[in-house]
């Protein structure tokens, strides 16, 4: 007998609530009350003033930029250098083509001028400075016996916690050489292997031949900038997409040529003003070899902050070995800062007051931070690579932040 279909079984699942009409019958199912649901609370979104993903890739990039000119430090050194000449040098050259010389024969007019102006003067203080350098081992011959000799009054505290330290620390070493070393073993002592001159010397050598590479370097770097000319100005803007673009690009380097110019001619003259004046009044006080130390002193006060501190350091230890007193030592140090300060503070504002002032702050930091990834060499750029950037943010709309930061 074949099979019959059998009825179709619904499927259980929730039982639906009874309508209006089914809520008579007898047999209609009680209506289930249904779970109220937690109120959900309003979302707040909160717009932040900067992309985060736009500033992450902005702080790679930069940190990125930092490992470069770290690394390629041997290159971008000899150009900024090259640059800060080409753009003091300019003008000589320039005014030497307005009088229908070739550009080429007067760069090489202005950097043989310049070769033979140092090296005039190099051998004119030649024989100061053999003296300077030939009385440095008397020096420190004397500063020895200065800080050997023994005072007669009783040990001041200082001296006692010194005295303490060295014991326990004598005391230190004994007890880990009795704990490390077992019995039946024998202790190895390795010493460290005295001067020797050869290696000094070598070293020496091998830095003065790289000195001597990075200086032919620059000098051929920028014989060929004098010898360009606008070339690059030309290109740069020729390369600017748009005509708004193009504007800005001369803008900008406009701004970054008057402002590099005005701030080498500053340094120029306050350097030589501060070379004289340190001249004739270590002269004045009777400190031997007055002229080396106006060279010193206006060469080292390129360095901002740094140079002057290095001048009144080291004219007061050579005055207190040359006259073996306090007083003439604080003279001649008071002196070099008395200088330093009146040039400073004074004299230097006064003529970069039509040029554009950078937040003293911003600068210090910068100077510390060019220090830190280039040396002495970072020292002497960091304020004018800080003026380029400025000159830049403040024309690009999206670096103007930078700029208002940097500015005064």
């Amino acid at each position: 007998m074949a099979d019959e279909p059998q009825p179709a079984v619904p499927a259980p699942g929730p039982v639906p609530a009874a309508g209006p009409a089914e809520a008579g019958r007898p047999d209609a199912a009680p209506a289930r009350p249904e779970a109220a649901e937690p109120a959900q609370p309003d979302r707040v979104l909160l717009h932040m003033p900067v992309d985060v993903r736009s500033a992450s890739l902005a702080v790679i990039a930069v940190l990125a930029c930092i490992f470069a000119l770290r690394w390629a430090a041997a290159v971008f050194i000899p150009l900024m250098l090259s640059l800060m000449f080409t753009y003091a040098l300019a003008p000589l050259v320039d005014r030497l083509e307005n009088w229908h010389l070739p550009r080429w024969l007067g760069a090489a007019i202005v950097l043989l001028g310049l070769a033979g102006a140092l090296g005039w003067t190099g051998y004119r203080l030649s024989d100061s400075a053999s003296e300077l350098l030939d009385a440095l081992p008397a020096a420190a011959q004397k500063l020895r016996q200065v800080m050997r000799t023994k005072p007669t009054a009783a040990p001041s505290a200082l001296d006692t916690v010194q005295k303490a330290a060295t014991q326990i620390e004598q005391a230190t070493q004994e007890n880990a050489a009795r704990v490390t070393t077992p019995r039946g073993v024998q202790r190895v002592v390795i010493e460290r292997p005295g001067f020797n001159v050869r290696d000094y010397l070598v070293s020496g050598t091998l830095g003065l031949v790289t000195a001597v590479g990075q200086l032919t370097l620059i000098a051929f770097l920028t014989y060929f900038a004098l010898c360009s000319g606008d070339t690059f100005r030309r290109k740069l803007v020729r390369m600017a997409p748009g005509w708004t673009e193009k504007k800005v690009t001369v803008k900008v380097l406009d701004d970054i040529t008057a402002q590099i110019e005005r701030y080498l001619l500053v340094q120029i003259l306050t350097s030589a003003i501060v070379g004289l004046a340190t001249g004739v009044a270590f002269w004045s006080l009777g400190l031997e070899n007055a002229a080396v130390w106006g060279i010193v002193a206006a060469v080292t006060n390129l360095i901002p902050y740094v140079g002057s501190l290095i001048v009144m350091a080291a004219s007061a230890l050579v005055a207190f070995l040359q006259f073996n007193g306090i007083e003439m030592t604080l003279a001649v140090a008071g002196a070099s800062l008395l200088i330093h300060t009146l040039v400073g503070n004074l004299l230097t504002p006064w003529l970069t007051s039509r040029t554009s002032r950078m937040n003293p702050v911003a600068v210090f930091v910068g100077v510390i931070f060019w220090g830190w990834l280039w040396g002495i060499w970072g020292l002497l750029l960091g304020v004018p690579v800080m003026m380029v950037i400025k000159a830049v943010c403040d024309r690009v709309e999206d670096l103007q932040p930078i700029g208002e930061l940097l500015g005064d």
